[in-house]
């Protein structure tokens, strides 16, 4: 059963909707068919021949990751554009038992609008980015270093997104990359969000214009969604049941020992009345074009990190190596501006005192649960990159299942919004 094709953006799939005729008791009730949800039924099957229920309120399985062939014969992800890489061996020893992987390398260009045009350069900032942003003439590392102290604001310690920035890259860089594209993205200043945010993006000092440098990078040959088809949807131990939301059924669930709840940790004591953590979300402009030459634009990613244009970026998805075959002669092509905007599903946690304290709350409420195991980015209130969110279920479930006294991996600071 390949769901990434006969789905698309079709209504739910009636095999998998429904709770009547399944058995009084599960192992587990998982809600959310992510990352997470995934992870922690294929690792009870596989490791102690437990079994899951999983629900999901949407029509598929694969949570944000969720790819499919769309009309024109192109795979694209419904959620955004996604790009695996790793350093832990842990985790691209785990996704290589569910796909077969292309390599690739991810690189990011940004338009910049000068004057009256615009020019194209890499991000993260390099070498590169500053000679033709600003004519630096910069030729080697130490140049490049040179460059930038003479232009940076010194921090000790950040207190917030601008004085990290301006710390890492100067006025100029700031301005041109970071400033506005971060109040496009989270619709607050840098000088309002934590320093972390920026943190994130770094400035080069060589020539490297990769987005990432970890050491594993690829893409599943068949796309995302196979990966979890092939992880849970053969599996007897584990029933699927999509197109229901756990609060509208939470008491005509079956018994189970455990429930894992992988979505918001706020909503899941939203009738305590306490606020409610704040999200970013996004939404996404399609396009088709039939260009002469068949792209619309040079790259897989082209951000906007400029006022001019609302949107943050274009991506065409075209350009990923592991299209169908023959997709790449194809004259059409389709293209998604996205845009960041506080309604729909929850992306991005906005990391900022406000949050963080009220999220400290939430979390000391879920420690005193005996039998739920709160998993995930909505459920930690944390952005994980797709390798984190895998390390941190297969941790999460070790600690749970086997009480292991090994301390769990320090995953740091997702890559966030690219």
């Amino acid at each position: 059963m390949d769901l990434s094709v006969q789905l698309g953006n079709q209504s739910c799939p009636n095999w998998f909707t429904g709770l009547k005729g399944l058995p009084q008791n599960f192992d587990l009730i998982i809600v959310g068919a992510g990352i997470s949800g995934c992870v922690f039924a294929e690792q009870a099957s596989r490791r102690y021949n437990l079994k899951s229920l999983i629900i999901d309120k949407r029509k598929h399985i694969g949570g944000n990751c969720y790819d499919f062939i769309n009309r024109h014969g192109i795979r694209i992800s419904q959620y955004g554009v996604h790009l695996f890489h790793t350093k832990f061996s842990r985790v691209w020893k785990y996704v290589n038992n569910f796909s077969d992987w292309t390599p690739y390398e991810h690189r990011v260009k940004g338009n910049i609008k000068i004057g009256a045009g615009y020019r194209m350069v890499p991000i993260p900032p390099s070498q590169d980015t500053i000679n033709v942003l600003f004519g630096a003439d910069v030729s080697n590392e130490i140049e490049m270093e040179e460059w930038l102290n003479s232009r940076r604001v010194p921090a000790e310690q950040p207190k917030n997104g601008e004085e990290s920035a301006l710390a890492r890259s100067g006025e100029e860089l700031y301005n041109a990359i970071f400033k506005h594209y971060t109040k496009k993205q989270w619709n607050k200043w840098p000088k309002e969000l934590d320093a972390s945010v920026l943190a994130r993006i770094p400035v080069r000092t060589n020539t490297d214009d990769r987005y990432f440098t970890d050491p594993f990078q690829a893409l599943p040959k068949e796309g995302y969604t196979k990966i979890f088809e092939n992880m849970v949807l053969e599996d007897p131990n584990i029933t699927i049941r999509l197109c229901i939301d756990y609060f509208d059924v939470r008491g005509d669930l079956p018994e189970s020992n455990l429930l894992v709840f992988t979505g918001p940790i706020d909503s899941y004591y939203s009738s305590l009345g306490l606020p409610k953590l704040e999200y970013r979300s996004l939404k996404f402009e399609e396009e088709y074009h039939e260009p002469e030459d068949g792209y619309y634009q040079n790259c897989l990613q082209l951000n906007y990190p400029g006022e001019e244009v609302d949107y943050t970026r274009v991506v065409e998805y075209k350009h990923k190596p592991n299209q169908p075959k023959d997709v790449h002669r194809r004259k059409g092509t389709v293209i998604f501006k996205e845009y960041s905007c506080d309604e729909g599903e929850p992306y991005y946690p906005v990391p900022n005192p406000e949050n963080r304290s009220l999220y400290g709350k939430y979390k000391e409420m879920a420690a005193r649960e005996s039998k739920v195991c709160f998993v995930g980015r909505l459920a930690s209130y944390k952005y994980f990159n797709m390798d984190q969110a895998f390390l941190n279920a297969l941790e999460m479930f070790d600690e749970y299942f086997s009480r292991s006294s090994s301390f769990p991996t320090h995953l740091g600071e997702g890559d966030g919004p690219k």
